[in-house]
């Protein structure tokens, strides 16, 4: 099953660092996950030099995983230029583009 994340709540920090990310590392996540969308303050997970904005983009170096940060989320917050390199930034339009090109069967939020 192929999965693609929008990461809004404000338990996303924990639920990444604690379950998703080591699943997805070690390979028993149960689901591909195809890409992520970050929203609000969420959008600080994609920064470079964090841990898990660094580990976040060795998932993308390995697996190709869209990393999307909401445009207007990263503007606000000024960090449009220090994310992590695999990811980019835009809104819905760019992310159903973006994900128009896999075989989608779920999109969560969480």
């Amino acid at each position: 099953m192929k999965v693609a994340y929008v990461i809004s709540s404000d338990n996303a920090r924990t639920i990444l660092r604690d379950m998703v990310i080591p699943q997805l590392e070690a390979g028993n996540h149960g689901a591909e996950v195809v890409g992520m969308f970050f929203v609000f303050d969420n959008t600080f997970l994609l920064m470079n030099e964090t841990d898990i904005g660094d580990r976040l983009q060795k998932l993308h170096e390995e697996t190709g995983m869209i990393l999307l940060a909401c445009d207007q989320c990263a503007i606000e917050r000024q960090i449009e230029n220090i994310l992590v390199p695999g990811a980019a930034i835009g809104c819905f339009p760019v992310l159903y583009g973006a994900l128009g090109s896999v075989d989608l069967d779920q999109v969560i939020t969480f």
